[in-house]
C-alpha cells in the first residue's frame, strides 16, 4: 500500500528516463531540430538542405464554403437570363444535402450562381453533389442548348496573380508594335495554357484587348437582288467548315490515311462560299456580305496607366499553397519567355511579347512572414536579456533560452503533421506565446539551479536534479494545462471567425505543448550536464580545458576568430576556476553575464530600431537598455522587497486588496461603459458633476469583427452609371487610372471594367475595378526589410552615384519615399479619393484586394456593410433602396461618400414585341422572326475554325449601318415561306424601357443592396446599430414606408462579429469554468482554487484598463530622442474585435500561472512548519513566497517585456498581432499584483482556519479541566 502511494506519476517517469538515457534524448532532439528547419515557413537560405515548409499565405481563406455554376447565354438580356436559367437552377440546386443559401446573378449573356455550402461540407464533395444535380436536371428545365457548367476548383480569393503581356525591348523597356488582338491571341492560345499547366492553378482568365472572329456582314439589299435571304446565308455558312476522314488505303504495301480538308483557313474560304445557285451561277458569300476578321463583342476591359492593355489571372486551387503555386508560375514564365512572339519595329527595335505582373501576392506574404520572423527574433532576444540579467547565471540562461527555437521548430512541424497553413494569423501564435514558452523552462532552471547550490557535494547530480524537476513539475504541468484550456473558446468558433483564428490556437497550443515537453524531457538532463557538471580530478580537467582550447584555436584561424578566442577563453576558465577564489569566480560569471547581454542588445538594438533609423545603433540601444532596464529594476525592487512588502500587505490586507479590487472594476467600466454597468445608481448621484465627466470619459469600447489587414495595395471599386456602354466606362476608366497616377505615391494603376473571363467574375460593365499599388514607406527588399544607403550626416542628404541612384550602404540610413505630409495608407487613399473624384463615378468604400474578395465571398456585395433589399419586383426593390440610400446619408457614424444604393433599372432596352397576328399572315412562325432578330441584329456565331492551335468564330450579322441604329432596326428583313422579304417593323412593334442591367436573388428572391462604409473612429457594430435605430425610427414616425413584400436586413463583415461574440457568451464561461477544474484538482480545495483564480480577473481589468488608454490622447505622448511614445507603441483607440478578444484568451490562460507557483510553494511551506500561531502562519507564507517569488518575477517579466517587439510592430501584419497583444500585455502588468493577492487570500484562510480551531479548542480544554 505504501510502495503505490508513493510510486512515481508518468511524468516523474519520463523525467527519470530522460535523465538517465541523454543519448537518446540527444538523437531525438537533433531529429527534432532538423525536421523542424525542413519544414518552417520561413525563407531562409539554407543550400541543398531538403525543405517540405508548410504552405503560406497571406491570411486564411475565410470566404463561404460555396460552388459556383456558371451558364453562359449569349445575346440573352439579364431579365431572359434569370427567367429562364437562374431561377430554375436556383430552385433544383436548393435540394442539395448540406446547402446554406445560394445567390444568383443574372447578368447580359451570362448566370453566375453561388451555392454557399455549411462549412463542415467537404469541398470536393460539395463540387460532385452539384455535378449529380446538374447532370440529373429533367429535360425542359432549361432552354435548348444551354449547358451549366461548374466553376473552377477555387475561390475568387485565389487570384493571386495578374499580368499583363506587353511589347518591350531586349533592355525590358516598353516599345509597344502589338496590336491587342495579337496580344489577345498569344495571351488565350499560348501563354494561358502554359500557366494553366503549372501545379496548383486552378484557372488562368483572359480579360482585354479584342478576341478574333471572322465577320460576315450581309447586306439585305444584295441578298433580295441575289434572290437569296438570311436563313441561306446561315447554313452556307455552317455547310463550309469541315474535316472528314476516310479511313485508311493501302498503296505498294504501305498505310495511307484518308483526309477530306474543308476547314476554313482565312477569309479567302469564306468569301469564295457558295450559297446557292442561279442559272448555273453559283452565288457567293462575297456578293451578298463583306467578310473580314475583326474584334468580337467584348464585355470586359483592362487598362494600364490609363492606356488599354491585354491580360491574364491565375487563380490557385482550393487547398494548394499559394506561395509556392505562384513560385512555380514564374518558373514557368521564366521558360517560356524566349519563345514568346516578337517582331521588328519601323525604327530596328526587336519588340518581344513579356509577361509584367502588376499584382503579386508574393509580396505581401513575403512582408507578412519577415514581420512575424522579425517579431519572434526580436521577441527571443528580449527574452535572452531578461533571463541573463535575473538569473546572473550565464549557463542557466543559455539552457533557458535553448528551449525558445527548438520550441517554435516542435510548433512548425505540428503545424506540418494538423495541416495548419502559415500566415500571419497563424503565426501570431508563436508571437503571443514567447514569453509563456520560457516561463516553464525559468521554473524548472530556477529549482534545479537552487537545489544544486543546496544540495550536499556528495549527492548524485542526476537525483538532485530529478528531485528539483519533480518538485514543480506538476504545478508547471498545471501552469500550461491552463494557458491550454484558455483557448479551447477559439476552437469553438465557427464560420469566418473559426477559419481566421482556429490556426492561430493550433499554433498556439503546438508552442505551449512544445514547451512542456522540452521543458520536462530535454531540459532536465541538459540541467544536469551542463549546471551539474564536475570534474572531480585535475587531471581531467586540464585534459578537458586543453581540448576546448585547441578546438577555439582551431576555429579561431579557419573559421571565425572571435568565436574561437571565445571558445578558448572559456577552456582556459575552466581549468582556472577551482584554483580561484570564490568571490572572483562569481565576479567572472557576472561579467560573463554583462557581456552576453551587451551582445545580444547590440543585435537586437540592429534588428529592432524602435526609434527608427536616425539615432543610429547607440541611440536605440540606449533606448532598449533603459526600456527594458528600467522595467527589470521594477522587478528587482519588487522582488528584493518583496518580504517586506508581504509582510505589510499581510498585517492590512483590506487596504492591500483594495487596489487590484479597483482596477477589475475600472477595467469592467472601461469595457461595458459606465452608463451601462453603474445605471443602477440613484439620479441625484448620476447628476452629480464628477459622475457626469466619468461617464463620458468611459463611454465603452465599441466593436468590429477584424482590423484590417495592410495589404500595401488598394483596390478602388466605383461604378459608372448603368446606362453607360463599354466604349463611355473604357474612356472613364483611363481617366481614372490617369487621375490616381497623379498621386506621387502611386506606383501603379492597372483598371478593369467588367469581367474576366472567369465564372468567379460576374462583374457587370458599369463595375469599376482598380488595383493601385502604393510605394511602400521606406525602399525595402522583397521581404519588406528596410534597405539602408550611404547618407552624408554633415549636409543631411543622401549620396548618390553618377546615375543619380541611390548607393546602398548596411551602415547608412533607410529612404523614405512618402512626402512629408503623407503618415499613413490612409493619407495615400483620401488623395485618391480626392483625384479619382469625377462626374458620373460614384466614390467607393476604402477596400484592399484580399480584404474585397473576402467581403463579396462572405456577403456578395462590394463593401464592408450594407444593407439588403429583398421584394416582389424589381423597381419597388430600386426605389425603398433609393429610400434607405438617402437616410443613410444622415447617419452621423456613416461616410456619406460611401453610399450607394444599387441603381436596378436603370439600363436602357430596346424590345421588339412580335405580333402573332401580323406574322400569322406570311405564314411564320415566332421562331423565325426571332432567329433573324438574333442573328442579323446581335449576330450569331455559327461555327468555329480550325487553325492549329488558335480557334475564331464565324458570326453573321447585318452590315454595322442597319443593325447599330435603332431606327435602322425595323428595316431588317425576314424571309417568309413564300420567298418575300418583310421588313421587321411589319411584323413586330419595337419600343424603348428602362430595364435591369443585372438581377441578384438569393434563394429564388429578388434582391438589391445599398452599401454604406463607416467614418474613420467609429466600430462597425456600433455603425450598424446606429442606422438600424435610425432607420426604425424613420419607420415608426411614417418618414419611410416599408412597401407590402418588402423587407431588409444588414449585412456585412460585422455579422461576424456578432457571431462570434453570441458563440464566446457561451463558450468563455466554459473555459472559464474549465480552468477552475483544473486548479481544483491541483489544489484540492474550494478556497485555494478561487485565491488563484482571482488572478484572472485582475488580469481581466488590466486588459480592459490597457484598451481604455490606448484611447486616451494624452496617453504616452512624451517625446524621446525625436521619437513620440504614440507613434513608437502605435497608440490609438482600439475596437473589441475577435483578435482582441483572442489576445484576452490567451491572457487567461497565463493570468493564474503566478499564482499556481505561489500558492503551491505556499501550501507546502504551511504543511511543513505547521505554525502554531498567527504571526507563524504569516512567516511561513512570506518564507514560501520567497522561494518562488524570483520564479514568478522571471515569467512575468519574460511574458510582459517579450511583447514589447509586437506592440512597436509596425510591418506588414501588424494590424492583426498589436491588437492581440495589447490586453495580453496590460493584463500580465496588472496581474503581477498576484504576487501578493495569492499569499493575503492564503493567509487570511491559513488565519481564519486556525482561529477557527483555537475557538474549538478552548471549550474542549475547559470541559476535560473540569
Amino acid at each position: 500500500m505504501s510502495e503505490s502511494t508513493t510510486r512515481p506519476g508518468l511524468v516523474d517517469r519520463v523525467m527519470r528516463f530522460c535523465l538517465e538515457q541523454k543519448l537518446v534524448v540527444a538523437l531525438i532532439a537533433i531529429g527534432i531540430v532538423l525536421w523542424g528547419i525542413m519544414v518552417a515557413p520561413f525563407d531562409w537560405d539554407l543550400g541543398d538542405f531538403p525543405r517540405s515548409p508548410i504552405p503560406v499565405d497571406a491570411i486564411p481563406d475565410i470566404g463561404e464554403n460555396q460552388q459556383i455554376v456558371f451558364t453562359e447565354w449569349m445575346g440573352r438580356s439579364p431579365q431572359d437570363i434569370d427567367d429562364q436559367i437562374s431561377y430554375p437552377l436556383t430552385v433544383a440546386l436548393l435540394g442539395i444535402p448540406g446547402v446554406q443559401d445560394i445567390r444568383s446573378y443574372s447578368v447580359f449573356g451570362f448566370s453566375t450562381i453561388y451555392v454557399v455550402f455549411d462549412e463542415d461540407v467537404e469541398f470536393y464533395w460539395s463540387r460532385s453533389r452539384v455535378l449529380e444535380k446538374l447532370n440529373s436536371l429533367p429535360s425542359g428545365t432549361l432552354p435548348p442548348g444551354v449547358s451549366p457548367a461548374l466553376g473552377p476548383d477555387a475561390t475568387a480569393l485565389g487570384q493571386v496573380f495578374w499580368y499583363t503581356l506587353e511589347g518591350r525591348d531586349r533592355e525590358g523597356n516598353p516599345v509597344g508594335g502589338w496590336d491587342l488582338d495579337e496580344l489577345r491571341s498569344i495571351q488565350d492560345f499560348t501563354v494561358k495554357y502554359q500557366l494553366a499547366g503549372v501545379r496548383g492553378v486552378s484557372e488562368v482568365a483572359s480579360i482585354g484587348g479584342f478576341v478574333r472572329e471572322y465577320q460576315v456582314d450581309v447586306d439585305p439589299n444584295a441578298m433580295r437582288a441575289a434572290g437569296v435571304n438570311l436563313g441561306e446565308v446561315i447554313a452556307a455558312v455552317r455547310q463550309s467548315n469541315l474535316d472528314v476522314g476516310a479511313r485508311t488505303m493501302e498503296v505498294n504495301r504501305a498505310e495511307y490515311i484518308v483526309r477530306g480538308l474543308g476547314f476554313i483557313e482565312g477569309v479567302e474560304d469564306l468569301e469564295e462560299t457558295a450559297i446557292t445557285a442561279r442559272d448555273g451561277q453559283p452565288i457567293l458569300l462575297r456578293d451578298i456580305a463583306t467578310v473580314a476578321v475583326g474584334p468580337a463583342i467584348r464585355r470586359g476591359v483592362l487598362t494600364k496607366s490609363g492606356v488599354e492593355a491585354v491580360g491574364g489571372v491565375v487563380v490557385v486551387r482550393y487547398g494548394e499553397n499559394p506561395m509556392a503555386t505562384i513560385e512555380r508560375v514564374k518558373e514557368r514564365i521564366a521558360q517560356i519567355a524566349s519563345g514568346l512572339p516578337s517582331k521588328v519595329l519601323a525604327d530596328g527595335t526587336e519588340s518581344r511579347v513579356t509577361i509584367q505582373p502588376f499584382y503579386d501576392r508574393t509580396g505581401l506574404i513575403r512582408e507578412t512572414l519577415q514581420t512575424l520572423d522579425s517579431a519572434i527574433t526580436q521577441q527571443v532576444l528580449v527574452t535572452i536579456i531578461v533571463v541573463v540579467l535575473m538569473l546572473l547565471h550565464l549557463r542557466s540562461s543559455l539552457l533557458i533560452s535553448a528551449m525558445l527555437p527548438i520550441t517554435v521548430l516542435v510548433t512548425f512541424i505540428g503545424m506540418k503533421l494538423f495541416r495548419v497553413d502559415a500566415n500571419i494569423v497563424a503565426l501570431s501564435g508563436i508571437a503571443i506565446a514567447i514569453g509563456t514558452i520560457v516561463d516553464m523552462g525559468i521554473v524548472l532552471s530556477e529549482n534545479i539551479l537552487r537545489a544544486l547550490d543546496e544540495a550536499d557535494p556528495d549527492e548524485p547530480r542526476l537525483e538532485v536534479v530529478y528531485r528539483a524537476s519533480t518538485e514543480v513539475g506538476g504545478a508547471v504541468l498545471t501552469a500550461v494545462a491552463t494557458t491550454v484550456v484558455g483557448f479551447l473558446p477559439v476552437f469553438a468558433m465557427e464560420a469566418a471567425e473559426g477559419k481566421l483564428f482556429k490556426p492561430l490556437a493550433y499554433t498556439k497550443t503546438f508552442a505551449l505543448i512544445g514547451s512542456i515537453v522540452v521543458a520536462l524531457t530535454l531540459l532536465p538532463a541538459a540541467a544536469q550536464l551542463i549546471l551539474g557538471f564536475r570534474v572531480r580530478r585535475p587531471r581531467w580537467r586540464r585534459w578537458a580545458g586543453s581540448t576546448v582550447v585547441a578546438l577555439g584555436s582551431v576555429i579561431a584561424l579557419t573559421l571565425d576568430i572571435f568565436g574561437g578566442l571565445l571558445i578558448s577563453a572559456l577552456g582556459i576558465y575552466f581549468v582556472a576556476r577551482p584554483s580561484l577564489p570564490a568571490r572572483m569566480v562569481r565576479a567572472l560569471e557576472v561579467t560573463a553575464s554583462g557581456v552576453a547581454v551587451l551582445l545580444v542588445l547590440v543585435v537586437l538594438a540592429r534588428n529592432w530600431e524602435p526609434l527608427g533609423p536616425e539615432p543610429g545603433l547607440s541611440g536605440n540601444a540606449i533606448f532598449i537598455a533603459a526600456l527594458v532596464g528600467l522595467l527589470l529594476l521594477f522587478f528587482f525592487a519588487v522582488r528584493s522587497l518583496f518580504p517586506t512588502l508581504l509582510a505589510w500587505c499581510l498585517r492590512h490586507k483590506g487596504v492591500a486588496l483594495l487596489p487590484p479590487l479597483a482596477v477589475t472594476l475600472f477595467g469592467a467600466t472601461a469595457w461595458l461603459g459606465f452608463d451601462r454597468l453603474w445605471g443602477w445608481l440613484p439620479e441625484g448621484i448620476r447628476r452629480d458633476p464628477l459622475v457626469i465627466d466619468l461617464a463620458h470619459a468611459l463611454p465603452g469600447l465599441g466593436s468590429e469583427f477584424m482590423p484590417s489587414l495592410d495589404e500595401g495595395s488598394f483596390l478602388y471599386m466605383p461604378t459608372t452609371m448603368p446606362h453607360a456602354s463599354i466604349g463611355e466606362a473604357k474612356d472613364i476608366l483611363e481617366e481614372l487610372d490617369r487621375r490616381i497616377l497623379s498621386v506621387p505615391e502611386v506606383k501603379s494603376s492597372v483598371g478593369k471594367i467588367g469581367r474576366v473571363d472567369s465564372p468567379l467574375d460576374p462583374a457587370p460593365v458599369s463595375m469599376i475595378e482598380t488595383i493601385i499599388e502604393y510605394e511602400s514607406e521606406f525602399v525595402t527588399d522583397d521581404h519588406g526589410r528596410r534597405l539602408r544607403f550611404r547618407y552624408d550626416d554633415e549636409n543631411e542628404r543622401y549620396i548618390r552615384d553618377e546615375r543619380g541612384e541611390l548607393i546602398p550602404d548596411d551602415e547608412g540610413r533607410p529612404f523614405r519615399q512618402w512626402r512629408d505630409e503623407i503618415e499613413s495608407p490612409q493619407d495615400i487613399w483620401d488623395e485618391i479619393v480626392a483625384a479619382a473624384d469625377m462626374p458620373g463615378v460614384t466614390s467607393a468604400p476604402k477596400l484592399q484586394p484580399i480584404e474585397t474578395r473576402i467581403v463579396m465571398l462572405q456577403s456578395g456585395f462590394r463593401a464592408p456593410m450594407g444593407i439588403k433589399v429583398y421584394g416582389p419586383d424589381l423597381e419597388t426593390i430600386e426605389q425603398f433602396g433609393l429610400a434607405l440610400e438617402r437616410l443613410l446619408l444622415e447617419v452621423p457614424s456613416i461616410q456619406p461618400a460611401a453610399v450607394f444604393a444599387d441603381r436596378v433599372v436603370g439600363k436602357p432596352y430596346l424590345e421588339i414585341d412580335i405580333d402573332r397576328e401580323r406574322i400569322a399572315r406570311y405564314g411564320l412562325q415566332v421562331a423565325d422572326v426571332q432567329e433573324v432578330i438574333e442573328v442579323a441584329i446581335g449576330g450569331k456565331p455559327l461555327t468555329m475554325t480550325v487553325e492549329g492551335r488558335e480557334r475564331y468564330p464565324v458570326r453573321v450579322r447585318y452590315l454595322r449601318e442597319l443593325r447599330d441604329q435603332p431606327e435602322t432596326v425595323g428595316d431588317v428583313l425576314v424571309a417568309a415561306p413564300g420567298g418575300a422579304q418583310i421588313p421587321l417593323k411589319e411584323l413586330a412593334d419595337l419600343r424603348y424601357r428602362r430595364g435591369p442591367q443585372m438581377i441578384k436573388s438569393e434563394d429564388t428572391f429578388l434582391v438589391a443592396y445599398v452599401l454604406f462604409d463607416k467614418k474613420r473612429g467609429h466600430a462597425e457594430v456600433s455603425v450598424v446599430e446606429e442606422a438600424r435605430r435610425y432607420l426604425e425610427g424613420k419607420i415608426e414616425s411614417g418618414e419611410l414606408v416599408v412597401p407590402a413584400g418588402v423587407s431588409y436586413e444588414f449585412a456585412g463583415s460585422y455579422e461576424n462579429q456578432v457571431r462570434a461574440a453570441q458563440r464566446l457568451r457561451v463558450v468563455l464561461p466554459l473555459a472559464l469554468g474549465i480552468i477552475f477544474l483544473i486548479l481544483y484538482f491541483q489544489f484540492r480545495r474550494v478556497g485555494v482554487t478561487l485565491m488563484v483564480f482571482s488572478g484572472v480577473f485582475v488580469a481581466w481589468g488590466g486588459g480592459f484598463v490597457m484598451l481604455w488608454l490606448y484611447s486616451q490622447p494624452w496617453f504616452l505622448d512624451v517625446d524621446l530622442l525625436g521619437t513620440n511614445l504614440r507613434e513608437l507603441f502605435q497608440v490609438r483607440p482600439f475596437n473589441l474585435s475577435v483578435a482582441v478578444w483572442v489576445g484576452f484568451l490567451a491572457l487567461f490562460g497565463i493570468a493564474s500561472d503566478d499564482g499556481v507557483i505561489m500558492a503551491t510553494r505556499i501550501r507546502q511551506s504551511l504543511d511543513e512548519e505547521r505554525p502554531s500561531s498567527i504571526d507563524a502562519i504569516r512567516q511561513s507564507v512570506i518564507a514560501g513566497g520567497r522561494l518562488r517569488i524570483r520564479a514568478a518575477v522571471m515569467t512575468s517579466a519574460t511574458t510582459i517585456l517579450a511583447l514589447l517587439p509586437v506592440l512597436t510592430s509596425t510591418g506588414r501584419g501588424s494590424d492583426i498581432m498589436v491588437p492581440m497583444a495589447i490586453p495580453t500585455f496590460g493584463g500580465m502588468v496588472v496581474a503581477c499584483v498576484t504576487w501578493f493577492v495569492v499569499p493575503i487570500l492564503y493567509c487570511f484562510d491559513a488565519e481564519s482556519r486556525f482561529r477557527l480551531r483555537a475557538r474549538t479548542d478552548i471549550p474542549s480544554a475547559e470541559g476535560e479541566s473540569s
